[in-house]
Order: C-alpha cells, then structure tokens, then sequence
C-alpha cells in the first residue's frame, strides 16, 4: 500500500480510520484520497483497505 508516497505494510482487513490512528493521523483533521477518489469521513470506519490501494492524506494546519 502506498501512503503519502511511501510504501508501507497493513494488516488485513484495515480500515481507512483505523490506518489513520496507526498512522498518527486525528481523523478530524485530514482529507483522504483513496486511489483518485476523495472519502468522506462519514466514510473512513466503513472503507476497507487493500495492499493495492494508494491513498494521499492531507492534514490540516491551524495558523494565523
């Protein structure tokens, strides 16, 4: 699977928030691209993950 880039290892039957926690990601706080398409995160505890998949994960940043 290919994260942001880089290539990393998940365990079967992962799903999108579940990887985000893993990750160090807040959930609240990303925008998610799976393979081309944007998730909704509504979405994220229903997506199940493949080690086909790519996904791009954008955090967002608070600033003034």
């Amino acid at each position: 699977m290919q994260l942001n880039g880089k290539t990393i290892t998940a365990a079967p039957a992962l799903t999108l928030a579940q990887l985000l926690k893993q990750q160090g990601f807040d959930g609240s706080r990303v925008a998610v691209e799976l393979n081309g398409s944007i998730v909704s995160r509504n979405d994220f505890g229903k997506v199940q993950l493949q080690d086909s998949d790519t996904l791009e994960v954008v955090q967002f940043v608070g600033g003034g």
